[in-house]
């Protein structure tokens, strides 16, 4: 792939993140104030007064203006979980990953070098991809009769090794989301937190009665906020140690593979 071509990619990538939270934020905000902040949830009608008893979306409606910031954390967290899912099923490819580095080392070993070509072809997906280049430069590289042998197996190490850099930016991109979401979603909620418990303490605060709806208000607002923080910490930081784990996975199996192909070519070599 090409520079050019690579950064046109980039930007799409970018156009794309930027995008889902923007319309992840809309969809927050309309929930937030159209469904959430609904009359038919509070007692009398009034948003300004207490939620119905047990309505839950009333009740996360008094966390306050923090919570369509914290509701577009968890969208935008399940936009991208969608993506991942998407791409990383398509880096996999058609068939089971080990399933095929079994069947590439068999082929390998019988150095049937255009059968192992058309199972990657079938098999599609990064590891297939990054097969695929190595065995075009085996290939090429049995008829070459000018290169030593150090040169071939340098050669072909170095065309796996740029094949395997041209695929895993796909596998690993966007993974900063979910480390980002991780950190920003707690940091949110503590805001939401503390303004909360300082409305709760200025109600408390004023002479005579204290302000029993004012304190309600407060501790409500600190509670939601505090929920939808962690809730969107802890489903990130699961996300990403998911996605880091299939990640390193598919790396390995590329490794393991391309294991194979430079160790078969030495070997054959050496039968030279």
């Amino acid at each position: 792939m090409s520079k050019k071509g690579s950064s046109f990619k980039d930007a799409l990538q970018n156009i794309f993140a930027v995008t889902a939270i923007l319309i992840a934020f809309v969809v927050s905000y309309l929930l937030f104030v159209n469904v959430m902040g609904n009359p038919v949830n509070f007692v009398g009608g009034n948003p300004e007064g207490h939620p119905l008893e047990g309505n839950y979306l009333g009740i996360v409606y008094k966390g306050g203006f923090i919570v369509p910031i914290l509701m577009t954390c968890v969208l935008t967290l399940i936009i991208f979980i969608i993506e991942r899912l998407i791409t990383l099923n398509r880096a996999k490819g058609r068939g089971r990953l080990n399933t095929f580095v079994h069947k590439l080392q068999g082929l390998l070993a019988e150095d049937k070098i255009e059968e192992a070509m058309e199972a990657c072809d079938k098999q599609r997906g990064s590891l297939a991809n990054v097969m695929k280049a190595g065995l075009t430069r085996y290939r090429d590289l049995q008829k070459d009769k000018e290169l030593e042998k150090d040169q071939k197996i340098l050669s072909i190490q170095k065309s796996f090794e740029e094949a395997t850099a041209l695929e895993l930016p796909m596998l690993s991109r966007n993974m900063v989301i979910f480390s980002t979401l991780a950190s920003v979603s707690v940091l949110i909620g503590l805001i939401g937190t503390v303004l909360g418990m300082i409305r709760a303490f200025a109600a408390l605060a004023q002479s005579g009665a204290p302000d029993a709806l004012a304190l309600s208000q407060g501790i409500s607002e600190a509670l939601v906020n505090t929920a939808f923080g962690i809730t969107g910490s802890t489903l990130s930081i699961i996300a990403f140690n998911f996605f880091s784990s299939t990640i390193d996975s598919y790396t390995f199996k590329i490794d393991e593979a391309g294991f194979s192909l430079t160790q078969n070519f030495a070997a054959s070599l050496k039968n030279v």
